[in-house]
């Protein structure tokens, strides 16, 4: 088995280490390998890596979850819900920033490229890295989420006072990776337009998270974008 080298953040290298050297994580390299000949995969290689590169595994304060890439044209970055500057928000993030607007009284920006709040500490983190294009979930049970389970694990056990922001049911099953007793979640239903009335929106997950870091003495979140 060749040694894989990704281009992702040293800390997150280290402390993953092991995934990048598993058999799984080769026979995910060789899928996306030949994904690739035959299909557009988003987002681009290099930024399949972009949430562990803005934000390493040190300084983590908050870990958002979601699910997929975006499959449509220009749209991913590699951050959950975030997309590239001039891009049309997607419905779950215009809903993201209502929230925010009516949680904190933050006026909705123009761009939903969410970088500032990657370099903030607050890690945007999708169970799967990638998808072929115009097709949402079409890289889900290939690896991925073993992988990314395996970063929250390891935030788990290695840190402490971290925020986790679990939006929908595929998010919340997360849970039972996660100390409870060192880390404090939010959860509500999922910021889609499907979901997003019964209970997403007035769930304040902003000024909580912020009030549970002051507790702990930890510099706050500057959401605004």
């Amino acid at each position: 088995m060749e040694k894989i080298n990704p281009a992702i953040d040293k800390t997150w290298k280290s402390e993953l280490y092991n995934e990048f050297n598993s058999e799984y994580f080769f026979n995910l390299k060789k899928f996306l390998i030949t994904e690739k000949k035959k299909y557009t995969i988003y987002p681009t290689g290099s930024d399949i890596f972009s949430a562990f590169n803005y934000t390493p595994f040190d300084k983590v304060k908050v870990i958002i979850l979601g699910q997929d890439p975006y499959h449509g044209p220009n749209q991913a970055n590699g951050l959950c819900f975030s997309v590239n500057d001039g891009i049309r928000q997607p419905p779950s993030l215009q809903n993201i920033f209502k929230e925010m607007k009516n949680d904190l009284g933050i006026e909705i920006p123009e761009s939903g490229n969410l970088e500032k709040w990657a370099k903030q500490g607050v890690l945007l983190l999708n169970a799967t890295l990638t998808v072929r294009a115009g097709q949402a979930g079409s890289h889900q049970n290939r690896g991925w989420e073993q992988f990314t389970d395996a970063a929250i694990k390891k935030l788990s056990e290695k840190r402490e006072n971290l925020v986790f922001i679990l939006w929908g049911n595929y998010a919340r099953a997360k849970k039972n990776l996660i100390d409870t007793g060192k880390h404090f979640i939010i959860e509500s239903p999922h910021p889609s337009p499907f979901s997003a009335y019964n209970g997403f929106f007035g769930s304040k997950p902003f000024s909580r998270t912020n009030e549970y870091l002051i507790k702990k003495g930890i510099i706050p979140v500057d959401w605004r974008l």
